[in-house]
């Protein structure tokens, strides 16, 4: 990858809405050079990219955009940008909050996020990952969009259950719980729906049979997303499923996240990007390291649950002789989870960027 040059570049930082973006472009000294809000249209694109333009050519430096979301209100902005040519970083909003809260009295609102967008690309931009339109990353972009949508559903569903518990509780009372192993399978949702009595209130009624049509519903439509997910990275050439831990939705996650694999120089790159790089925390003679609050969320809470599975009884040996390592070196458990998810960062990137399955390590084999 060829290396950038922070002195030679016009950071811009969006700050994206719905109907309308907020741009700030800083000097590489951190000068503000303009600040202008434009709308979501491909006209006022263009009055950006020229204003753009004509500011970085006054001071003889190449601009680059910088955007929070690059995924639903800023795809538009971050397409447009790409197949003009400019170069276009995703900037996690969390590193944004972390660089107000640094200041002595935090403020918030369009300019100064665009503001802070622009600050985190002046410090972090040889780490933070490129938004591309390559095929690997339509492929990843169609996976997210269907994890996404499938993440919408099951929160969806948690919230019917814990409806339905009220409401099965006042037609069978605690019966209902033992009824069945799983009180919310089809089998059971369909049984519910039959044996409802017709003396009870009939909003009742109707409140639970609507209920349990919509959970079932709910139900099937995960299930048909969980399909297209499997046929998606099947035919997208993904292996990361090859890997113990890491099913169909965590798959999903990571691929989704992750995007075109280059856009990561290493698997260190990835760690930063995903919150998955222990930070040093030291005074005077002691040194300790401590998980960082930073980086992509989803893809962060994707490798700690591929991490727990690792450890589980039905997970890999080599991950477990590695945690417990970590524990007798003196590591809490949460210490030494974060140590693995670290370790899982380096699979991952060898898998996508090598398109290689995951070789399962012999008993004698441990992670470094």
């Amino acid at each position: 990858m060829q290396t950038i040059n922070r002195s030679q570049i016009l950071y811009v930082g969006i700050d994206v809405h719905k109907d309308t973006h907020t741009a700030v472009a800083l000097s590489p000294f951190g000068e503000k050079i303009f600040e202008m809000t434009i709308g979501n249209e491909s006209e006022d694109f263009i009055s950006l990219v020229e204003k753009t333009k004509k500011e970085a050519d006054k001071i003889g430096v190449t601009p680059s955009f910088g955007l929070e979301d690059v995924h639903s209100w800023g795809e538009r902005l971050s397409s447009f940008l790409v197949e003009e040519g400019h170069s276009v970083t995703a900037v996690a909003p969390i590193l944004v909050d972390h660089l107000r809260q640094k200041t002595t009295h935090p403020e918030k609102n369009d300019s100064l996020d665009a503001l802070g967008v622009a600050k985190v690309m002046i410090q972090r931009i040889d780490t933070l990952p490129r938004y591309t339109i390559t095929e690997e990353a339509k492929k990843a972009k169609q996976i997210r969009e269907l994890s996404v949508e499938r993440e919408y559903l099951t929160k969806e569903r948690a919230r019917l259950k814990n409806q339905l518990h009220i409401l099965l509780h006042r037609i069978h009372n605690s019966s209902y719980r033992t009824k069945f192993k799983d009180p919310f399978s089809k089998k059971a949702l369909r049984y519910w729906s039959r044996s409802i009595s017709r003396n009870i209130d009939p909003i009742l009624e109707q409140r639970t049979k609507r209920a349990l049509r919509r959970l079932l519903d709910l139900i099937e439509e995960t299930q048909e997303i969980e399909d297209e997910l499997t046929d998606l990275m099947e035919k997208g050439g993904f292996k990361i499923h090859t890997a113990s831990g890491c099913g169909p939705v965590i798959s999903a996650e990571l691929i989704g996240e992750i995007g075109d694999i280059n856009r990561f120089k290493s698997p260190g790159s990835l760690a930063k990007y995903s919150g998955c790089c222990p930070r040093e925390c030291s005074s005077g003679k002691k040194t300790k390291w401590r998980k960082t609050r930073s980086g992509n969320r989803r893809l962060n809470r994707a490798f700690h649950r591929m991490a727990l599975s690792q450890i589980s009884r039905s997970g890999n040996d080599a991950a477990r002789k590695y945690f417990k390592r970590k524990i007798s070196e003196g590591k809490s458990k949460s210490q030494a989870l974060v140590c693995l998810r670290r370790q899982l960062v380096n699979i991952v990137w060898m898998i996508m960027k090598h398109k290689t399955e995951y070789i399962y390590p012999t008993k004698t084999d441990t992670l470094n």
